[in-house]
């Protein structure tokens, strides 16, 4: 990645639209002075691509995917669909800032919920499979799939796990849901890209990076899949159906 963000930089661009953080560290390793709008970062200020995010103060600005205190939302839903979980495994990078951030929100919010929550990696998919298969063995258990890129190569397995075990599992992305996963809730993941081409315009006009604010995520979709809740034994609570923005049947 980081021969294509040089390559791409000595171009002399006068503005670069950047995807995931992991592009705006390529960037920004490739140039200090090439305005860079990232769509979907993660914890820009942790991971050092700005100062702050009411003042990036450098070359990127942009709109981030989540924040960390929001991952305490994975457990609370996971509550609620599956009131009997009292266990709670999370799938998470524990190599990437965001799945420890991510992981440290979600400790945060177990207790006041009842739940025991324990981390599972995936670096490697046997050792994913076989960490599961063995926390599966004991009752109430249920797990949250934090989204990282390596989860998301995972995806199918991760899903057919869940089903293999009978073990309800909250996603960050509604694709896990469409492909049999039971639930997701998360940011919509097209509209970033519709506000990061604003900041675009808004530096091709004039503007600094460094002056515009990296602004969190304002549209978020819950996303169920009621063929995988019966599957599971699961009944959706009503109150539950009625926030959704999309039932799969």
């Amino acid at each position: 990645m980081g021969r294509h963000a040089a390559e791409l930089v000595g171009l002399a661009p006068e503005v670069i639209l950047g995807g995931v953080g992991a592009t705006a560290a390529a960037l920004q390793q490739a140039s200090r002075t090439v305005p860079v709008v990232m769509a979907q970062g993660i914890d820009p200020v942790g991971n050092g691509y700005v100062e702050s995010l009411a003042r990036p103060g450098g070359n990127i600005t942009g709109f981030t995917t989540y924040e960390y205190g929001f991952s305490g939302k994975w457990l609370e839903l996971l509550k609620q669909i599956a009131p009997q979980v009292t266990r709670a495994a999370v799938i998470r990078n524990a190599a990437n800032p965001s799945g420890v951030g991510q992981f440290g929100a979600i400790q945060a919010v177990a207790p006041s919920l009842g739940v025991e929550v324990s981390p599972i990696g995936v670096h490697d998919t046997g050792e994913t499979e076989r960490a599961v298969a063995a926390f599966a063995r004991s009752a109430n258990g249920g797990l949250i799939e934090t989204p990282t890129a390596l989860s998301a190569v995972s995806r199918d397995l991760i899903i057919t796990l869940a089903a293999r075990h009978k073990l309800p599992t909250v996603y960050g992305f509604r694709d896990r849901v469409t492909a049999g996963g039971l639930v997701s809730y998360g940011p919509d993941l097209t509209d970033p890209f519709r506000r990061a081409a604003g900041y675009v315009d808004l530096i091709l006009k004039g503007e600094k990076p460094a002056d515009l604010p990296v602004q969190a995520p304002t549209k978020f979709e819950l996303v169920i899949n009621l063929k995988t809740a019966k599957a599971l034994g699961l009944t959706v609570p009503p109150s539950l159906l009625a926030r959704a923005d999309e039932v799969i049947e």
